[in-house]
């Protein structure tokens, strides 16, 4: 059933932003002149398409999009189709994507996911898969910051107004008894939103005392002295919360069935073989993002990063609806109804033939 309620004005505007400019000279560019990324000569085209477009961000809780480009996983599956990839920095600019046909297929948090298929009324994406769990922090500067207690009066970085971090931490901050005003940041704390990219250096400037942030974000500033104050999972029951999902246009999904499912079982078994070999998962997201955005982690980044993440064929629903409620709690967002969000039909398609469990959709999957 489509979602009738809407997002407040800030989160509509934000859901608005224009698509972030792509390195290189188009899709694909940015992959690895490797035989692992070429179709094979002579392969069948699934569904008659040329390409298939995914889209992911440059961040580890990502790493099944990293993993599955880097080793031609998804280009396996998909034959003679090409599989062609654009990377994003930020969620809204992800769906704008999506809404506009510049990618079928992608990687995204849960906030952005909701906030795209609230706005657009329920008719423009589905969530039809999960990808990854954990991988946030609150990781704040020793000296001003010794206990939670402490958090109090200080700086604290977001990625974003209203991203699924933002929304984290604005619920934590509720649950002290503390009072901040979402939109503005301002109260008990003050709630910086900063672009992941300039939260090391915020840090180190000393214009934020702190940050609520995902891998490998939380790690970075680690490196620069700051220490581990909370671990996100560690709020969530079985230590899970959805952090990473598999999103695809309604229409793509409903014209060309079968190369989503190739994307799908691309990812199942990405998703198995980063399980599997761990240690070769990780020099292998690593890579990618080396040629994604030319520079790769350092060792003291990527290896506690890692370790906190949790890869998941799971889109852990219910953590998802459990998200959105905080969202209005916070005052972010008017109560949306989320049901037909899921479509994991072809997921529990794939898994079953992979011999794996199916996943659940919390009963927010499409009729």
């Amino acid at each position: 059933m489509p979602a009738t309620t809407a997002l407040r004005r800030t989160l509509a505007a934000i859901t608005a932003l224009p698509l972030l400019a792509l390195a290189g000279c188009g899709y694909g560019s940015q992959t690895q002149d490797d035989t692992k990324q070429q179709v094979v000569a002579g392969a069948k085209k699934i569904d008659g398409l040329d390409s298939v477009k995914i889209g992911y961000f440059g961040n580890l809780t990502h790493a099944t999009a990293l993993v599955g480009q880097n080793e031609g996983l998804f280009q396996k599956e998909l034959g003679g189709t090409k599989a062609e990839y654009a990377t994003f920095n930020a969620g809204p600019s992800e769906i704008e994507a999506l809404n506009s046909g510049s990618i079928d297929i992608g990687w995204i948090g849960p906030s952005p996911a909701i906030n795209g298929y609230i706005k657009s009324g329920g008719k423009n994406l589905r969530i039809i898969g999960g990808s990854a769990s954990g991988g946030v922090k609150l990781v704040v500067n020793p000296e001003k910051i010794k206990t939670l207690d402490d958090v109090k009066g200080k700086k604290i970085a977001t990625p974003q107004l209203g991203n699924t971090q933002d929304v984290a931490f604005l619920n934590w901050i509720a649950e002290q008894g503390w009072k901040v005003d979402a939109e503005s940041g301002q109260g008990d704390v003050s709630v910086v939103r900063t672009d992941n990219k300039i939260t090391p250096d915020a840090y180190k400037s000393g214009s934020i005392d702190g940050a609520w942030v995902p891998e490998p974000t939380a790690s970075k500033l680690v490196a620069e002295g700051a220490k581990v104050l909370l671990d996100e999972a560690d709020l969530w029951p079985d230590k899970k919360f959805v952090i990473t999902n598999i999103i695809v246009s309604q229409k793509f999904l409903k014209d060309h069935p079968k190369a989503v499912e190739a994307v799908l079982r691309a990812s199942v078994k990405t998703n198995a073989w980063i399980n599997a070999n761990p240690d070769q998962a990780k020099a292998s997201a690593n890579a990618q993002l080396k040629v994604d955005s030319g520079k790769e982690l350092p060792a003291e980044v990527l290896d506690p990063a890692w370790e906190s993440i949790h890869i998941t064929d799971d889109p852990l629903a219910a953590t998802l609806d459990t998200e959105a409620e905080h969202a209005v709690e916070a005052g972010l967002l008017e109560q949306p109804d989320l049901n037909g969000i899921y479509d994991l039909t072809l997921l529990n398609k794939v898994l079953a033939a992979e011999g794996k469990p199916t996943v659940d959709d919390a009963g927010l999957g499409a009729q």
